[in-house]
């Protein structure tokens, strides 16, 4: 392998965590749904990937245009914020008896997976700007490069999901009440709060 190609596999790595790694809302799903399913961000990051690789396809023929545009952006900032205010508020009802009421919060992290990420419209951004760039290192690769970049991509947000969904759901014996209501309120406004921001900002940076 020549020297260009493990500098890629490097730049994909790299990039790849710090967008993973950046909270945001599906952080907070996923800590939300880890504290009663210990393989919720494997599930939340297979939903993640299942909105990702049709988008990757869609750039790789040059069909990366139509994920800036205006109106696309908007639909789902609208949709994505409602869903997210949704859940934010399922979220800080419930926490207010955590022992008892997590463990029935309606959260399927497969599902939630999916629609957090096509209800993100910066996510759809992000893959218009930085993953173009990506992809077309990849390709430079042939079609072992831009495989290679769908494995290690995916395999960041689904590791890193998972680790999360695992920390929770091993330390979660370890939370007093008061850490209980604290961490489900933060999440709980975390996803409200993005969710009014993604509604608001794609129209004012339409």
């Amino acid at each position: 392998m020549s020297q260009n190609f493990w500098f890629f596999i490097l730049t994909t790595v790299a990039v790849s965590l710090s967008g993973v790694m950046l909270p945001g809302p599906l952080t907070a799903a996923t800590i939300a749904s880890g504290y009663r399913n210990k393989n919720a961000g494997l599930l939340i990051g297979i939903g993640h990937g299942i909105v990702e690789v049709p988008i990757i396809a869609l750039i790789y023929f040059d069909f990366a245009a139509y994920l800036s545009i205006p109106i696309v952006r908007q639909v789902t900032g609208i949709a994505g914020g409602l869903l997210l205010i949704t859940m934010g508020l399922m979220l800080l009802i419930k926490f207010k008896n955590p022992v008892d009421s997590m463990d029935k919060l309606s959260y399927n992290p497969l599902i939630t997976g999916i629609l957090m990420t096509g209800g993100n419209p910066y996510f759809l951004l992000w893959w218009a700007t930085v993953g173009i760039t990506l992809i077309t290192s990849a390709i430079s690769f042939g079609i072992f490069g831009l495989l290679v970049f769908i494995i290690l991509h995916l395999a960041c947000d689904i590791g890193w999901d998972q680790i999360l969904s695992l920390t929770v759901y091993k330390t979660k014996h370890l939370w007093s009440q008061n850490v209980q209501k604290t961490i489900f309120g933060i999440c709980a406004v975390v996803l409200i709060g993005f969710g009014i921001y993604f509604g608001v900002s794609v129209f004012l940076n339409a």
